[in-house]
């Protein structure tokens, strides 16, 4: 199943959308569970109820506008950097010369903050030169928990995923590095692109995909998520650690080598950039910079 959140005449809804992606068709929602996007067909579903009724007829899914499928987490994106181990290669004399060298020690994990969900096609604000002159991509996969839980085995783990989307983990480089921790480089305004819906998990295996990206264009990042040096459970496990994970927590579970800044000479996004980041089985998201 696909869940997408989209507007229809300024309304917000949620729908699922049809198996050849073509239509959506609404859920039964009041406006106020509307506003939360998903999260409330993840919270049902979590529960134990039933999927709300669909309401109306499909829409043709050109004529609506699709937004973030969760346009208001209801707290911080859980981010992992550092988990593709040509990524670690290409970025550890910059982003990671501080790290751990042992790669497979730990994950680094790091949040982004909820106001800077964006949607699937949404433009992505450049904060201008006086803010950062480095902003960079990181094509991802992100997972949805739908059961929640605390200190999470990976022998479980897999049991706690409602699904997957994709994101675009839009990064500031100099002042990711410049503060030595990266909530602040990682976190501003509409530097998560998501969408452009969530496809559940018993419809894609997010252990076993592709993730790609595109500039103007160009292939830069290409990369199978068996490639991963922290497997999703093992993710889980991580970050549930005496931390209680809940229904619609988002983990963005990290990127592929060929960013911008581990190119030589680094490539940073320009105003007019277009990124694609697709995903198989999942979709894709298109944003570009202004």
């Amino acid at each position: 199943m696909r869940i997408a959140t989209f507007k229809l005449n300024g309304q917000r809804h949620v729908g699922q959308v049809s198996a050849d992606g073509k239509h959506v068709t609404a859920f039964a929602l009041t406006e106020d569970q509307a506003h939360h996007g998903a999260q409330p067909i993840i919270d049902a579903l979590a529960a134990g109820h039933a999927l709300p009724e669909l309401a109306g007829t499909p829409h043709d899914i050109t004529h609506v506008h699709l937004e973030a499928p969760l346009p208001v987490p209801r707290r911080n994106v859980w981010c992992v950097g550092r988990n593709y181990h040509a990524h670690a290669k290409e970025l550890q004399a910059s982003v990671f010369k501080d790290s751990n060298t042992d790669t497979k020690a730990w994950p680094i994990v790091f949040t982004k903050v909820p106001e800077c969900v964006v949607g699937p096609t949404d433009d992505v604000q450049l904060p201008g030169a006086a803010v950062s002159e480095q902003i960079d991509y990181e094509a991802e996969l992100a997972v949805i928990i739908g059961q929640g839980g605390k200190n999470i085995s990976q022998a479980d783990a897999m049991q706690h995923v409602f699904g997957y989307t994709v994101v675009n983990d839009v990064t500031a480089r100099d002042v990711q590095m410049r503060h030595q921790q990266w909530d602040m480089g990682k976190s501003f305004d509409t530097f998560c692109p998501m969408g452009p819906w969530i496809v559940t998990a018993d419809e894609v295996d997010g252990r076993n995909t592709r993730v790609r990206c595109w500039v103007n264009g160009e292939l830069r990042q290409d990369g199978p998520t068996e490639n991963m040096i922290f497997d999703i459970p093992t993710l889980i496990e991580t970050i549930s650690r005496g931390i209680t994970l809940y229904p619609g927590d988002v983990i963005a579970t990290g990127t592929p080598a060929g960013v911008g800044m581990g190119l030589t000479p680094p490539r940073y996004i320009a105003k007019g950039d277009v990124i694609r980041v697709e995903i198989d089985g999942v979709g894709s998201i298109e944003n570009r910079f202004v």
